[in-house]
């Protein structure tokens, strides 16, 4: 088989004893959607030249976890050795499309290559965007729901959103990665992060053509992805209408500066979207906050493979509750006890320390593994 041309992410979970500790620690949050039988967590149709893999945990909105992270990565090793497999698409059953990782659990991410159809049909967040915005092609619906919402549970966007949300026009990235505000699919055709855009009824036509597909030329898989494609109209509402102020609030330097700008615009032109973007950033961790613009500005000058292991660093910090407890507290609150009212630590910004957020982004020591990527094996992805 021609050697698949896109990358396609997957983080196993729990790859050291390190995470594992923590992994465990974290088990009796919500047992019951950690452990699933493999073969059940991706179903599997094949079709002529290709293959169609189902995320099938609709219970938890398709989320990731260890179970799902090592079918995926068995089942795109097997595909991408067989000569006869031109390409795969990955759709998630019922609502969603992914909702990320069960965010009690963590997730090493490795890549294999691999020319992927996503099929974003409902909720496509965190980890469930990590593994479908670096495919080939990435089609949104009506239905779509896109966010990267980690700083709500004073965490930061990863599975390299470093990477794509850095790529996106403007500034755009450093807003959806501060907010967790979300998009819907026809604002992700416009800014870039889908390929096409069709009906959600027209996704069985789409499967159905695909499926009948002899090829591994995504020129092929283009014209019939473009056969169902539509034009979008974006709402008035949307962020996109406010791209000029967005640019001018969120090009700062630093949170502070960016929370000035914001207050300035909504002050002088009595800006209702600029006091709604306040409140939103008023209801994150003000550590996350300052982690995460650090880590979109410093993906704008890396690869792919540079971001993840970048990450990788940030979110073991995070999770080892050295730094702040920032994590557990925001899954409390939004997750467990459901209250809403997190106490963050540090509580403001201005007590948001330098050394802090650089603790984030150091390297780890001679005794702590660093995240390994298949380098050698293939170009590096930008």
């Amino acid at each position: 088989m021609q050697r698949f041309k896109s990358a396609y992410i997957l983080r196993r979970l729990v790859q050291n004893s390190r995470l594992g500790s923590w992994y465990r620690s974290f088990c009796s949050v919500s047992s019951n959607a950690l452990i699933d039988e493999p073969e059940n967590t991706v179903l599997v149709e094949g079709k002529a030249s290709s293959r169609t893999a189902i995320l099938n945990r609709p219970h938890v909105l398709n989320a990731l976890n260890y179970s799902v992270g090592t079918r995926l990565m068995k089942l795109y090793k097997n595909w991408e050795d067989d000569p006869n497999i031109g390409f795969v698409v990955l759709k998630g059953n019922d609502m969603a499309f992914s909702a990320g990782g069960d965010i009690v659990t963590l997730y090493n991410w490795l890549k294999q290559d691999a020319m992927q159809v996503a099929l974003l049909n409902g909720i496509t967040m965190g980890g469930g965007a990590g593994i479908s915005i670096p495919g080939t092609f990435r089609v949104a619906t009506e239905k779509t729901v896109f966010a990267t919402p980690e700083t709500l549970i004073g965490y930061h966007p990863d599975a390299g959103a470093s990477f794509y949300l850095s790529r996106l026009p403007g500034y755009l990235g450093e807003y959806l990665a501060l907010t967790g505000d979300k998009i819907s699919g026809a604002e992700m055709i416009s800014c870039g992060l889908a390929t096409h855009y069709s009906h959600s009824a027209k996704l069985p036509l789409i499967e159905e053509q695909l499926g009948t597909l002899m090829t591994d030329d995504p020129s092929v898989i283009e014209r019939s992805l473009e056969n169902c494609g539509e034009i979008v109209h974006l709402d008035p509402a949307s962020v996109l209408r406010r791209i000029e102020t967005l640019d001018k609030c969120f090009s700062h330097d630093t949170v502070e500066e960016i929370i000035d700008a914001l207050e300035r615009e909504a002050a002088k032109k009595q800006d209702a979207w600029c006091a709604a973007t306040l409140r939103k950033l008023q209801e994150t961790s003000p550590l996350s906050l300052k982690v995460s613009l650090k880590s979109i500005r410093e993906g704008r000058h890396q690869t792919l493979d540079q971001c993840l292991i970048r990450e990788y660093r940030m979110s073991v910090q995070a999770i080892s509750g050295q730094i702040t407890s920032d994590f557990c507290e925001g899954v409390r609150a939004r997750l467990v006890d459901r209250d809403l009212a997190p106490k963050w630590d540090p509580p403001s910004l201005e007590k948001v320390t330098d050394d802090m957020v650089a603790q984030y982004f150091s390297r780890f020591t001679a005794f702590e593994p660093e995240l390994e990527l298949p380098t050698q094996q293939r170009e590096a992805f930008t």
